[in-house]
């Protein structure tokens, strides 16, 4: 048994070293543990069991139907459909391709549960739309960018089971519905942003549609939307489980987009499955991973440690909780959201849920909303990367359009931080039980 304190420093000091070094997070997280776990004497066959212990979980299935749903809707034309809903909607607005942006990222968000997955499908059609329209490349980025964090939030998302994992099996049902008022409040305030800046601006509005173009454009759109009905009506009514609802999503995406839409082949299918692979193997081999380090923590009590360490700087819940969003907002900037649910979940949970009694469900979305807004902030927001491949503009265009989005997505993490029942009200209503 080797010293503790020295255990401790092994394991953060080389995920920090590694982190620097841009290895990939996954062998970061593993290279870290069994450095450790030779120092501390654990048998490595303890650390391998540790690591498929972590995947070997029932309600894990549900996410590789997640993503196989949203690939397949995104890319068999529902991006394309969402995008003409929106502009039925509130195209007429000033600015009205703005606002078309954040509510189709909204719809879309529903569907994949992905930021950089919405960036690719909703930015690839927008930003260059918006661009012939009239509007300034960096805007239509930072509005792209910014929007497509709904995707995190609003149901069905992905990252909420692994978080619900990682707090030991909070309702996946009710953290689905937790993030509805919060991922709608997200919306608005990007759209206000939105419309303040484009009437300064001077940008245009968009044409009106005709009756029937509008009942088509409709039609069409509401067929995609049920993908996300039956996902999160099937698991709050009880009919169907996470990972049910999810199959069974699958299967009318795959009917909906090859025999309904019709804008792909059935051969394109392939790619399809062999592209969700791929985001499937990253995310199991992550969790796996994250599971035989967060071992390790849990066996040196580092949660613990950190329990005493944020209790010993102030007792006071609005500053602990101030506190905890800065930590969260600063490790979003240097670390990718899966991961960072993996590791900080453990040492937050006893904090937040323990000493201060937030409801887990609440803690969730706040944790889901600090982590989102992290992927479109520098110097390694994923989906700024990709808003900024899609509008072709530097990150420092993008980063200097998107501040007066990131001053209103700041304003909403305090509300949903400081107001649970923005979060627990629709739970509460819909799927009440005594605990998160």
């Amino acid at each position: 048994m080797g010293d503790t304190s020295v255990a401790i420093g092994l394991l953060l000091g080389i995920f920090g070293v590694l982190l620097v070094l841009r290895v990939s997070i996954t062998f970061t997280l593993a290279c870290a543990s069994i450095v450790t776990a030779l120092y501390l004497n654990i048998p490595l066959m303890a650390i391998i069991q540790r690591m498929v212990q972590g995947v070997n979980s029932f309600s894990l299935l549900a996410i590789p139907f997640f993503i196989l749903a949203g690939e397949i809707m995104g890319q068999g034309g529902i991006s394309r459909r969402l995008i003409q809903f929106s502009n039925l909607l509130i195209g007429r607005l000033r600015g009205g391709l703005a606002q078309v942006n954040v509510l189709a990222s909204m719809f879309f968000g529903g569907i994949s549960g992905s930021a950089v997955a919405d960036v690719s499908s909703i930015g690839t059609i927008m930003i260059p739309m918006m661009k012939q329209k009239g509007y300034d490349a960096d805007y239509s980025t930072a509005v792209t960018v910014t929007s497509a964090c709904q995707g995190i939030i609003i149901p069905p998302s992905h990252n909420m089971i692994i978080y619900s994992l990682a707090a030991g099996g909070v309702s996946i049902g009710r953290l689905f519905l937790g993030g509805f008022i919060p991922g709608v409040l997200l919306g608005v305030a990007l759209m206000i942003i939105s419309w303040i800046i484009a009437v300064k601006r001077n940008y245009p509005k968009e044409e009106r549609y005709s009756l029937k173009e509008a009942l088509i454009i409709t039609k069409d759109a509401l067929l995609g939307l049920l993908t996300a009905v039956i996902i999160i009506g099937g698991v709050i009514s009880g009919v169907f489980t996470a990972t049910e609802s999810a199959a069974i999503a699958v299967v009318y995406a795959f009917i909906i987009t090859f025999f309904v839409y019709k804008e792909i082949k059935l051969s394109e299918f392939k790619r399809i499955l062999y592209s969700s692979l791929k985001t499937l193997a990253m995310v199991m081999s992550l969790i796996a991973a994250a599971s035989a380090f967060g071992y390790l923590m849990a066996y040196l009590k580092i949660p613990a440690k950190a329990t005493e360490a944020l209790l010993g700087i102030t007792q006071n819940k609005v500053a602990l909780l101030l506190l905890i969003n800065l930590l969260l907002l600063l490790l979003g900037m240097i670390m990718d959201m899966a991961p960072l649910i993996l590791i900080t979940t453990p040492i937050l949970y006893p904090v937040v849920v323990g000493a201060l009694g937030m409801n887990p469900v609440h803690f969730g979305i706040m944790l889901m909303l600090n982590l989102g807004i992290g992927l479109c902030t520098p110097p390694v927001g994923s989906a700024l990367f990709v808003g900024c491949a899609v509008g072709r503009v530097s990150m420092e265009e993008a980063t200097k359009a998107m501040l007066p989005f990131y001053i209103m997505m700041i304003i909403v993490l305090l509300m949903v931080t400081f107001l649970p029942d923005l979060v627990m009200l629709v739970p509460n209503v819909l799927m009440p039980m005594t605990a998160g």
